[in-house]
């Protein structure tokens, strides 16, 4: 299996990065996988990843949620429901926004939002890599969902008013590729819309190297939000609002706690989760994941 030597920072592009700790894959492989920062910006990463081609085998899992639509066991069935709720939250911010009702969600895995903003009086559209995730939303939505081989040759003609990724952006190989494609397609008063995990999280620094939204290898960058700051004025974008998203300290904090102990533990994790959701409403900069609301503020880079 091939690997990725990373030597510059995808936030800032300095090449003063450092290791600072070793992640254990927790969910598939067990591999230990090294987390490297950059001493510019503070801005992580994950080194020595599999390469593109290689990735798959990290993915091939029922027990990964993001491409399951199981819901045995209690984590599953918490996560589904959350899931329909979340999908409420989501139109709502969309419709308070001000764009376009055309909306692109890249990484549209099953295509539960993509049908949701279809109901809400949408136009939409997806991109998924993965193969069966792509044919069951079609096939099951009947929505239009392209792999992003075709999204960054150029298949899409039209403009979009939202453009969305939902924890997302962390798995891509080629962020920059994909925030420039955005830039193109994004009508000038449109949103992009960018959720991520935030590694200077309450729950990320109680949990340390158990932390799950570190998610190695498939987590390949690990912004915070003055790094994502710096990576979208890099792009021709800033940063116009910045909202937490209520779930996901305690879904997180669940998820450490089994890895951390070697079993699910509710009420710990709920405590935990508690606590960080606390610090997050208090402070975003604390919390534990961030959705980023950005407008485009410059011509893209060349």
């Amino acid at each position: 299996m091939s690997r990725l030597k990373i030597e510059k920072c995808a936030a800032c592009h300095s090449d003063n990065v450092m290791p600072v700790m070793q992640i254990k894959d927790h969910s598939i492989s067990g591999e230990l996988f090294t987390i490297s920062e950059c001493k510019s910006c503070g801005f992580r990463f994950t080194q020595d990843p599999p390469s593109e081609d290689d990735c798959g085998v990290y993915y091939q899992s029922d027990d990964y949620i993001s491409h399951s639509d199981t819901s045995k066991g209690l984590v599953f069935m918490l996560y589904h429901k959350v899931r329909s709720i979340m999908l409420g939250r989501k139109a709502k911010l969309l419709n308070q926004l001000s764009a376009a009702k055309t909306l692109l969600d890249i990484g549209s895995g099953t295509g539960y939002f993509l049908d949701h903003m279809s109901n809400e009086g949408y136009s939409v559209t997806g991109v998924e890599v993965d193969e069966k995730a792509r044919a069951y939303s079609m096939d099951r939505f009947g929505v239009n969902v392209i792999t992003p081989k075709e999204l960054l040759q150029g298949t899409l003609k039209q403009t979009f008013g939202y453009i969305t990724f939902w924890h997302v952006l962390e798995h891509l190989y080629n962020p920059d590729n994909y925030i420039k494609i955005c830039h193109d397609l994004l009508d000038e008063n449109g949103f992009l819309i960018i959720a991520l995990p935030n590694h200077n999280s309450r729950d990320a620094a109680f949990y340390k190297t158990f932390w799950a939204a570190y998610d190695v290898p498939r987590h390949l960058w690990h912004f915070n939000p003055e790094t994502l700051s710096l990576f979208a004025v890099r792009n021709g974008f800033e940063v116009a609002i910045k909202k937490d998203m209520p779930f996901d300290p305690f879904y997180n904090s669940m998820l450490s706690e089994k890895y951390k102990t070697g079993a699910s533990s509710l009420v710990k994790g709920a405590f935990r989760g508690l606590i960080a959701f606390i610090s997050g409403r208090m402070n975003i900069q604390n919390a534990s994941s961030v959705i980023y609301i950005l407008k485009k503020s410059l011509p893209k880079n060349t």
